[in-house]
């Protein structure tokens, strides 16, 4: 059984929309190593990945049902941040903006009675719900820093240990 035509066009979408949030990450990423807080950049990175296998994920399903992809234009992500926690607040509203994506696609899954699409959904679902979340803590941490230097490359150690989940397929 075929994927409808809008809910595979808002798919192909969303692949775009994973990859800008990994180029987004990047660019975080990038910030982070230019004032040598490695361990921010090393975490910055691994959510990039994450992004990336999302979109992969995404790609995979449309071509298992039967759907064409269309690779869309990457848009420039910001590349300016007044501080650290200026660029998690940024990774913040991405996560969240992801969620409501999600949300926005199941429904969509529902108008077109497509149970085996609102079903790979259900994942994304979760997993933002955890993102978001791992996002809003590491933004607590950095207001309870404030501008400390030190606790700033202690965060900045801790996160830097973080390892990339192993893939789930």
């Amino acid at each position: 059984m075929m994927i409808g035509k809008r809910l595979a066009d808002e798919l192909n979408k969303q692949i775009n929309i994973e990859l800008f949030a990994a180029y987004q990450y990047f660019s975080m990423a990038a910030y982070c190593e230019a004032k040598s807080l490695d361990g921010f950049a090393s975490w910055m990175k691994v959510q990039a990945q994450e992004e990336l296998s999302h979109a992969l994920k995404i790609y995979d399903y449309l071509i298992d049902r039967g759907a064409t992809v269309t690779m869309l234009a990457i848009e420039q992500p910001k590349v300016k941040f007044n501080s650290v926690l200026d660029a998690f607040q940024t990774a913040l509203k991405n996560e969240e903006d992801l969620g409501t994506r999600f949300n926005e696609l199941s429904e969509i899954a529902r108008e077109e009675k497509d149970n085996i699409t609102y079903s790979f959904l259900k994942w994304f679902l979760d997993e933002q719900v955890e993102e978001v979340a791992l996002v809003s803590s590491v933004i607590d941490k950095l207001k309870l820093i404030g501008d400390n230097g030190y606790g700033l490359l202690m965060l900045s150690n801790e996160l830097g240990q973080r390892q990339p989940e192993p893939t789930a397929e």
